[in-house]
Order: C-alpha cells, then structure tokens, then sequence
C-alpha cells in the first residue's frame, strides 16, 4: 500500500488581470446570482491560458489548470518548468499561502515552506528569537526548539550574529537561517523553492545534502523547485513538468528532464529588452545579444576551434564609470562550465546616461565541444549588481570543428577540448 502524505486533486488557479479583487461589481453579483440558483462560476468557463509570451483575448487567466498528482512519504519531488509554467503559484497554494480556484489539497502532516527570503521572518526580531517564532508557528513546544537551536545555529554559519535583528542580515544570511530552521524543526513536508539560489556554493552543497538526509533517514518529504538542473537531476527521485500552467509529464526524474530539455531544444528566447524577471539597480541592463564570427559576421552556431565574439548591447540608465560584465555558459541541466567577467581582466567600461553602447568579448580557438550551451549575463556597477536576467540571453549549438588544425574534426566527446604544445626534452 502506497503512503500518500500529500494529494493534490484537480487545482486550478484562475487570475483576472490588471484587477485587484474580483474585479468589478457586476461580476460580484454576477457570482452570487449563479451561486443562489446553485449554478458554477460563470467565469471559469472563460480565460487564457498561462502563455505569458502571447497578448491574450481574456482579462482572466489560468494560471494553473487540472492539475492532480500524489506524493508518497519520503518522497522527494522536483518541480521544474520554464519561467512562468506556474511552479511558484502551485507551491504557494500547496503552501497556503493563497487558495485555489478549483480543487483541493489533502495533507498527511506538518508542512514547512522556503517560497522566498525569510518567509515568515520579523526583521526586528534577532536570529535566535525568529528560530523560536518559526518553531512555534510550525507548531513546535518550546523544549522542542530549544534542542534543537545549537545545531540550527550551526547549520546555518551566522552564530556570530544570532543575536542581532535579522533586518541586518543580507539575503544569504536570511535563506541561510530560513532553510537551517525549516530542515532542523522537522516538518513531514519540506517546500522548497528557487531560494537556494540566493546562498553561495558551500551552502547550497550543504542544504541539498540536509534534504537528502531529511528524506532517507527521516522518512520526511521534500518538493524542491529549481532552474538548476544539476541540483535537480542529484537530489530528487520523481519529476512533475509543468508548461503552460499543465502538468505535462509525472515519472522519473530522468525521464522528466528529458522532457524538460526536448522543450528547451525548441526554446524561443524573449528580446532581452522586454525580459521581466530580472534583478539589480538598473543603471546598466542588457539590451540585446548575439556571436559574431571573426569576421564580424552574425553567426547562430559555433565550430569548436573558431574564434568568436560575444556582443552585449548595453543601456545605460545612469552615467556609470566602472561597468563590469560578466557571462556564464551552461550545458542543458544548467552546470555551469565556464564564466567570466571583465574585472576578471581588470577591464571596466564607462557609459552616458540613456545611451547605448556595444560591448565585445573575444574568445580565440573556442574550446567547448558539440551540443548545446545555455549562456547568462549578468552586470555591475561600482560593485552593485546593476542587472541579472533570470532568464538565458541565448541557446548556442555549438558543432565539431576543427579544433587542433590537422585538417580532421576530433572525435572526442569531451564537453571541451584543450591544445598542448608537444616537444622532446633535453
């Protein structure tokens, strides 16, 4: 017999958009009229889809719809999708931390979420005295917590200021104690969202080891949610692909991904200047991009061995003199093989307010080998993240070339090649 701790039946969650509230009085009455004659809701017959790359012909959207699976205990399950499949609303009504339109959601224990920063924290409040306001909103007793704080403490590396508010704290301090007192007060059910993100490498070593822990030994059920395909391919035994706000495949793990990447192999990347999910101040954001052959040639694909350029189009918001540019490239499950950033070379650049400059990097005898690369961009300005895309600036196929010069194309299947320089020592 299989032990469901978590059932999710027919979820949907419906948006009216530009609208606070159920929008206008008529529909209110409208709703109600419905509602005495014992008929539905006469406006869940209408609405879009949850296609954010399309204008739509309704004021209501579904942001999720028919969604239904089961989570057996000590299960963990990743959730993973392209920006806007509505990942983040399924876990907030999985959370309750808003309610469905339709369906319903059963639950087999107690329930801790991550959804962001120091969910749940009072930022007056210091780090030891928000440990015990979080256990006891878990529903922990006192003694509980109390045997339990040092190893939180620990886990989360901010001994030194535990006792300061948490106000003070940055955002990796923050989702450092956040996740310590979510994983160490027990809960059945552990919810985990993209917040990991925000600490550094160790930390995110750390936490995803916590949650393999969590779920082997102490039976506990994780759903984590994450862009980083890496963390989600090592970590959890079951996927669920959301597109669209539909559950479009449920199985394993390795199965999902392959799904989730047959998507990306048809992904249509947004304009970078009409990109939303982005981070930083904005003095200098990213307008657009695109690879330049050594000709000055636009180019869509890449030989291995060719020389390159990356061009990066750059607004500038607020006259900046110390611009510093940086580009992450990724394989398919989000590994990071490579970055780089201008400061890396001592290199800085300086733009006018509300012009628009072009940036070049060249790359000489491009070393990676064949498949696809996924590159990130990211931008700061005097030391402060000036602009992050959440999203990638583009999908590179990179194809075998003839990277050693010898006039044959190498057949190694490494992810990149290296040169050595070959001689007989004296």
């Amino acid at each position: 017999m299989k032990d469901i701790i978590l059932k999710a039946e027919n979820i949907s969650k419906q948006y009216r958009l530009g609208q606070v509230g159920t929008g206008t009085m008529a529909h209110d009455l409208n709703r109600w009229w419905h509602q005495v004659r014992g008929k539905e809701n006469p406006y869940l017959k209408i609405g879009d889809t949850n296609d954010r790359s399309t204008k739509g012909t309704s004021d209501y959207v579904w942001a999720l719809q028919d969604i239904n699976f089961e989570v057996e205990r000590g299960e963990i399950l990743g959730i993973i999708g392209k920006n806007g499949a509505g990942k983040s609303t399924l876990l907030k009504i999985l959370s309750r931390v808003t309610a469905p339109t339709t369906g319903s959601i059963k639950f087999g224990g107690r329930m801790a979420s991550l959804l962001e920063v120091g969910t749940g924290f009072n930022g007056e409040m210091t780090g030891r005295e928000n440990i015990y306001l979080n256990g006891a909103i878990l529903g922990m007793t006192k003694k509980e917590i109390k045997s339990k704080i040092d190893e939180i403490i620990d886990f989360s590396g901010c001994e030194r200021y535990i006792d300061t508010p948490v106000k003070r704290y940055s955002s990796g301090m923050y989702v450092r104690l956040a996740f310590a007192v979510a994983a160490f007060l027990e809960p059945e059910i552990l919810i985990v969202d993209e917040v990991l993100a925000v600490g550094d490498a160790e930390f995110q070593k750390k936490a995803i080891g916590k949650m393999q822990d969590i779920s082997r030994t102490g039976g506990r059920t994780v759903l984590f949610v994450s862009h980083n395909m890496a963390a989600v391919r090592s970590l959890c035994t079951r996927g669920i692909v959301l597109e669209k706000g539909k559950v479009v495949y449920d199985g394993k793990i390795g199965d999902a991904l392959n799904t989730y990447l047959t998507d990306f192999d048809n992904y249509n990347p947004t304009k970078l200047f009409e990109i939303k999910d982005r981070s930083g101040n904005g003095k200098v954001v990213f307008h657009d991009f695109y690879v330049e052959n050594q000709y000055g040639k636009r180019i869509d694909k890449i030989l291995t061995g060719d020389s390159i350029n990356f061009v990066f189009a750059l607004k500038i918001n607020k006259k900046s003199k110390k611009i510093n540019l940086g580009f992450s490239l990724h394989n398919q499950y989000e590994d990071v093989l490579s970055y780089l950033y201008s400061d890396f070379q001592d290199v800085f650049f300086t733009g006018e307010e509300q012009e628009l400059i072009e940036v070049s990097c060249a790359i000489n005898e491009f070393p990676l080998n064949n498949g696809k690369i996924i590159i990130r961009g990211r931008i700061e300005v005097d030391g402060i993240e000036s602009d992050w895309l959440k999203e990638p600036m583009a999908l590179i196929d990179i194809e075998k070339g003839d990277f050693y010069g010898t006039g044959r194309i190498s057949e190694i299947n490494t992810p990149f090649l290296i040169k050595g320089t070959w001689e007989l020592k004296d």
